[in-house]
């Protein structure tokens, strides 16, 4: 069996060629997966975050805070995370509906909460079909953003000098790590799937969220969710996808 060293030769990734994809999920995880697929549990929760933003802001008041049609707030949020003019920063949608919740003196919600992982599907699930059509060179505030995505997606860290780049760059993309599959990030629609259910965690997971559950097993200092740090790497991340379809809830393994 060849190895692959990556980085400081403290990770290191098993390479089985044409059939590691048997690796990646078991026969009995991959017959629930299959199920999921048809009624993916994370529905539910997407259904009780669209009655949470109904109840506290709705989508005449979060279209009219962007400055959009409700018509066109659909492909608008395709293009998140994106820079908002009225709290002046590159800002995910969970920050937005922060931000409007302020401006009603409403009770804020934590970003990493999970009414406001629920608000976040509903709201992103929205636009469900649209395009990616983030653009990172529409202002100086994404352009900076997109760079300081870059820098954090190929920075090495931590004690063991690892970065996102070391389990997804084009030398490692489809090798095994823990039985699992590194996937292209862009190719599998990371930008547009989540967030998603995690079937070995039973729960509706953000992407920041996802970012931060690989910095802890990586062993790095986990970045905050809603940081300009991280909503820079989910600007970096969802310009991969660019062009493909937001399909939320996703289901992940």
């Amino acid at each position: 069996m060849k190895k692959v060293i990556i980085a400081t030769a403290l990770l290191s990734v098993s390479l089985f060629g044409a059939q590691a994809t048997q690796f990646s999920m078991s026969k009995a995880d991959r017959a629930m997966y299959q199920e999921m697929l048809e009624n993916n549990p994370a529905d539910i929760f997407v259904e009780e975050g669209g009655e949470f933003f109904d109840e506290l802001i709705g989508e005449k008041d979060f279209a009219a805070f962007l400055g959009v049609s409700e018509k066109d707030l659909p492909k608008y949020i395709a293009g998140f995370p994106r820079y908002v003019k009225k709290i002046d920063m590159v800002a995910g949608l969970d920050q937005v509906m922060q931000a409007i919740l302020a401006q009603k003196n409403e009770k804020p919600i934590k970003l990493k909460s999970k009414k406001m992982f629920s608000m976040l599907a509903y709201v992103k699930s929205l636009a469900n079909e649209e395009k990616i059509n983030l653009d990172v060179n529409a202002d100086e505030h994404i352009k900076a953003a997109y760079a300081l995505g870059k820098k954090v997606y190929e920075t090495p860290r931590g004690g063991r000098g690892l970065a996102c780049l070391s389990c997804h760059s084009q030398a490692t993309v489809g090798l095994a790590l823990r039985t699992q599959i590194l996937p292209n990030l862009g190719a599998v629609n990371a930008g547009g799937t989540w967030p998603a259910y995690r079937m070995t965690k039973s729960s509706l997971r953000t992407l920041q969220r996802r970012f931060q559950g690989c910095m802890k097993n990586a062993l790095l200092a986990v970045i905050p969710i809603g940081s300009p740090e991280m909503v820079a790497l989910e600007v970096y991340v969802t310009n991969m996808a660019k062009g493909k379809e937001i399909a939320i809830p996703g289901l992940k393994r």
